[in-house]
């Protein structure tokens, strides 16, 4: 399982990476093996406020559905079209092409309070 140190995740099992007040988000490898191969993402809308842990859309995999959570409140200023019409990317590239978001933030006391990669292999070996 890929876990980058660059990164940081919540128990959610999503990703976050930070671009001074531009938050990437998405889930995580562990998440995405789990829920196998994924067939519809359901996208939040652009403009959207969000809570930090709020649900903010759902992944559809061929086992189940998915919460998504947003690992930092904000507003969503980007969103992942190409999953619209290739949400396999999930699986194939859960840090790079398979993320879900971004959202701009106004604190960074949520993107700080989330797990290191250290943290979040604990949490997946428990």
């Amino acid at each position: 399982m890929l876990i980058p140190t660059d990164l940081r995740y919540s128990n959610d099992h999503e990703w976050a990476k930070s671009n001074g007040d531009i938050i990437r988000i998405g889930i995580t490898d562990y998440a995405q093996d789990a829920l196998g191969d994924v067939v519809f993402v359901d996208l939040p809308k652009l403009g959207t406020e969000i809570d930090a842990h709020a649900a903010i859309g759902e992944v559809e995999s061929t086992k189940s559905v998915s919460e998504i959570y947003a690992p930092v409140g904000g507003t969503v200023s980007a969103v992942n079209e190409t999953l619209k019409s290739a949400p396999e990317s999930v699986n194939a590239d859960p840090y790079g092409e398979g993320w879900i978001c971004e959202i701009t933030t106004t604190s960074s006391t949520d993107f700080d309070a989330l797990l290191d990669a250290q943290g979040y292999g604990t949490l997946t070996h428990n």
